[in-house]
């Protein structure tokens, strides 16, 4: 039976449009950095090869052989994680423009999953469906620890309402944001969706105040 993550980690991927807080283990993905607008085309390019590669990772496990603990998987959603570049730090006055953004993209993959099979894959990749952005493209496992999260609904400009209500709870549960970092899994795909339907988690770390 296929492994849906829709279904199996609820509560990592579909949590409520309300805050609450949760610990988010280790897990393995391919990341891909870069930085600016996430509304230019070129945003599109990073995102397409991670799913290259993820797809080459799927696709050819099931032809085997299989490593231990293997089973079929449904895709992971990708994610997101946000910041401003240093020189944009320097004057920030609460105000953001896109074009100051760094990020950090990627796509969880499965435990059974290795680093020699996914460089193999990205390799599979570059000669399939070559671009050069596959040369960035890294395999990491990252541990996110105790953090605050919920489901933003709606478009990626009403962003801050709720994370002034995430912080608010935080606040009440004497927590407080370790920095302005925040990680986004988008649980719908913005090239197919009306902005005002997009599901996004929002996430960002804490610690006690």
């Amino acid at each position: 039976m296929k492994y849906e993550w829709r279904k199996k980690e609820k509560s990592s991927y579909l949590p409520k449009n309300e805050p609450e807080i949760i610990n988010i283990p280790a897990y393995q993905f391919l990341t891909i950095k870069g930085q600016g607008n996430p509304n230019s085309n070129s945003f599109s390019e990073y995102i397409s090869v991670l799913y290259a590669v993820s797809y080459a990772i799927k696709m050819n496990l099931k032809k085997g052989p299989a490593p231990k603990g293997y089973v079929d998987y449904t895709v992971y959603p990708l994610e997101g994680v946000w910041d401003i570049n240093e020189e944009a730090k320097k004057t920030f006055d609460g105000t953001i423009n896109k074009n100051d953004f760094v990020f950090t993209l990627m796509i969880r993959q499965p435990d059974f999953v290795d680093a020699a099979f996914v460089q193999k894959m990205i390799e599979l990749t570059k000669v399939k469906k070559p671009h050069p952005l596959l040369e960035q493209v890294k395999f990491e496992k990252i541990a996110e620890g105790n953090c605050i999260q919920m489901m933003h609904l709606g478009s990626y400009d009403n962003e801050p309402k709720s994370f002034a209500i995430m912080e608010a709870f935080a606040k009440e549960n004497n927590l407080s944001r370790t920095s302005k970092v925040h990680r986004e899994i988008y649980v719908s795909d913005f090239r197919k969706v009306a902005p005002e339907k997009l599901k996004t988690v929002l996430r960002f770390k804490v610690m006690p105040q």
